[in-house]
């Protein structure tokens, strides 16, 4: 099969296409000729080596990708709900292995898109993430029907799940934030947004406005300065570091003298113990996708394009999600 592997932690240029042996799918498993594998910014710090020291991150040779659409070639034993040339979209248990063009997926961890007329690039660019961000509401945040949520960097990858979720779930307000760069872009969205303002400004732009949930895969000053829009009773959830700040700390005497809520949500590490929430979150997904909440910006490359994919998602130039075709 033909994969993209990083060959030793580092930047873009690592990323490598090659042939390897296909693989064959256990007990529970199913084997997905793919069709588009989605580009994370996980894949990004897998990449760089971010996390190589905790327990049971992948070291090179390694073949990156999470979310993978594609249609099924063969079925391992004891797995009945899906078919031969079923098209399906998949998440990853390990995290890794979805740039390729054969990859074996847990069947517990798919979802069918069989006649529903999705575009299966649109399907791998929203449906997992959506499915992430049905877990964070519902489990994490714990949305009521008309509470109001922001989303810092309303159009990154991740937080673009999120408004049509929240909408999903009877959220009575979204708002987003952007960089000033990407204002532009903001306003061409089809994202139901009821309204995105600059993330340099927001606090300012939103007046006396408060919010139930905050979603924030930035981190930053952006993170600091959500702390001025939450009331007695909000949810901060934590869901990424695009800034790349580190260093960042919350005073818990603040959160109780507040009475606000700091949780972390991290997919992989939430789910991964739960995967009986999978699947339903996946259907919620559908669900927000047939309904056309979740129309984010796709942009389509190659294999042999996934140093340019890996670039963009470093500059921070993209508005929206790429994903990945064989050839």
């Amino acid at each position: 099969m033909k994969a993209v592997q990083i060959s030793q932690f580092g930047g873009p240029e690592v990323l490598t296409v090659t042939e390897l042996a296909t693989p064959a799918p256990g007990p529970g498993e199913v084997l997905i000729d793919v069709s588009h594998a989605a580009v994370g910014l996980v894949d990004v710090f897998f990449r760089q080596g971010l996390f190589k020291d905790a327990p049971g991150m992948p070291a090179p040779p390694f073949v990156p990708g999470l979310e993978v659409a594609g249609t099924v070639r063969a079925l391992g034993a004891g797995v009945t709900e899906f078919r031969v040339g079923e098209p399906v979209v998949s998440m990853s248990s390990a995290g890794i292995g979805g740039y390729a063009s054969a990859y074996v997926a847990k069947a517990s961890m798919m979802v069918s898109i069989d006649g529903l007329g999705i575009d299966p690039a649109l399907a791998v660019a929203v449906l997992p993430n959506a499915a992430m961000a049905q877990v964070a509401f519902s489990r994490v945040a714990h949305l009521s029907p008309g509470e109001t949520v922001l989303v810092q960097g309303a159009l990154g990858g991740f937080a673009a799940a999120f408004p049509g979720m929240a909408k999903q779930l009877g959220a009575s307000r979204v708002v987003g934030t952007v960089r000033a760069s990407k204002l532009a872009a903001a306003e061409k969205t089809k994202l139901p947004y009821d309204r995105i303002v600059n993330s340099a400004t927001f606090v300012d732009d939103l007046g006396d406005e408060k919010f139930d949930v905050i979603i924030d895969a930035v981190g930053g000053s952006v993170r600091q300065d959500s702390f001025a829009v939450m009331k007695p009773g909000s949810r901060l959830i934590v869901s990424g570091n695009a800034s790349g700040d580190w260093s960042h700390q919350v005073k818990t005497s603040d959160l109780w003298l507040n009475s606000v809520t700091v949780s972390g949500f991290n997919a992989g590490a939430f789910m991964g113990p739960r995967p009986e929430w999978i699947r339903p979150a996946l259907q919620a997904a559908l669900i927000m996708v047939e309904a056309g909440l979740g129309e984010t910006e796709v942009d389509v490359l190659t294999f042999d394009q996934a140093v340019q994919a890996h670039e963009r998602m470093e500059d921070r130039s993209l508005n929206g999600r790429i994903v990945l075709k064989p050839e």
